[in-house]
């Protein structure tokens, strides 16, 4: 491994532990609020448990959440050559590929780390987007993996699903145990689920960037994500994924917000605005254009993909 992945990586897992104990915070204080010291304790140990939980099986609940289902070389051949081709050329092992029927254009990428990861495009994406535009929203998602993002996605979704759930049964509890009253009571059902939203938002918009400035490398053209970007999001506020809609705390592992009416670029958006990701896609593929970086990216080899890709996608 490069010195400079394994800063990434240092980094990467350094902010996972912030989190971690950020939301585990979180768990506590809703707990003590809700039960005492004995709600606490109980708070401590569920937490424990879901941390150990999470960071080994988070990325399977995630796929099965979305009913995704794994694909080959045989059984989807164009899909799995473009993620292949990928992958080599990021210099990643091959992770696993999903497929997700759902007919909104999306995908994401989750697991531990490289070595357990994978990757899930929809069937509306696959079905929209030309092969080359694929290859762009693929190499984000390769981008995620190699900078080691999918480890807190799929762990901050799991814990904020949990805050909520949680906050949702405080009102099971007598508020004259709990000490803070029917409307703090109230009130602690609605903050603690944005509680823990903002912790997810503080660093989810900067990671979309960065995964779009690093797949555009390992594609080689940064004009395709611009081109497949602008068909999602305008596939995403057309089409309701309702299986985001039931779990919005999993939005944020999406390569475009899946929930409706979310596209704006503010405190409470899990994604930047798309606009703007084209913009700096753009502005990319003129700076290079300018300083004749080779079209290849920085991994990829002389007869890669970015080279040989077909000018019409397989799936229509």
């Amino acid at each position: 491994m490069k010195s400079s992945d394994k800063r990434i990586g240092h980094m990467n897992y350094f902010k996972t532990t912030v989190l971690l104990a950020a939301m585990t915070g979180l768990f506590l204080a809703v707990g003590y609020l809700m039960a005492g010291e004995i709600g606490m304790g109980l708070a401590f140990v569920v937490a424990i448990a879901m941390n150990v939980y999470s960071f080994w099986n988070s990325d399977k609940m995630v796929l099965r959440m979305y009913g995704a289902r794994e694909v080959d070389a045989r059984s989807a051949p164009e899909y799995y050559g473009i993620v292949r081709q990928l992958a080599e050329n990021a210099d990643l092992p091959m992770p696993r590929v999903y497929i997700m029927d759902n007919p909104q254009p999306n995908a994401f990428a989750t697991g531990r780390n490289p070595e357990n990861s994978a990757v899930a495009a929809s069937t509306g994406l696959l079905e929209v987007l030309s092969s080359k535009e694929v290859a762009g929203v693929m190499a984000h998602e390769l981008a995620h993996i190699k900078n080691r993002d999918t480890l807190i996605m799929t762990i901050t979704a799991t814990f904020a699903g949990a805050i909520s759930m949680i906050a949702n049964f405080a009102l099971f509890f007598r508020s004259d145990r709990n000490g803070i009253g029917l409307i703090g009571t109230i009130a602690l059902m609605i903050l603690a689920p944005l509680a823990a939203s903002v912790v997810q938002m503080t660093i989810s918009r900067t990671r979309e960037y960065a995964a779009d400035r690093l797949g555009a490398a390992i594609c080689g053209q940064p004009l395709w994500l611009a081109s497949a970007l602008g068909k999602i999001a305008g596939g995403g506020r057309q089409i309701e994924n309702t299986a985001a809609e039931r779990n919005p705390a999993t939005a944020h592992m999406f390569i475009v917000n899946p929930l409706s009416g979310k596209n704006m670029d503010n405190l409470f958006s899990t994604h930047p605005n798309t606009e703007n990701r084209i913009t700096a896609l753009q502005d990319l593929a003129r700076q290079w254009q300018m300083d004749d970086t080779p079209s290849e990216g920085p991994w990829a080899r002389q007869t890669d993909y970015s080279r040989n890709a077909p000018r019409r996608g397989p799936w229509g």
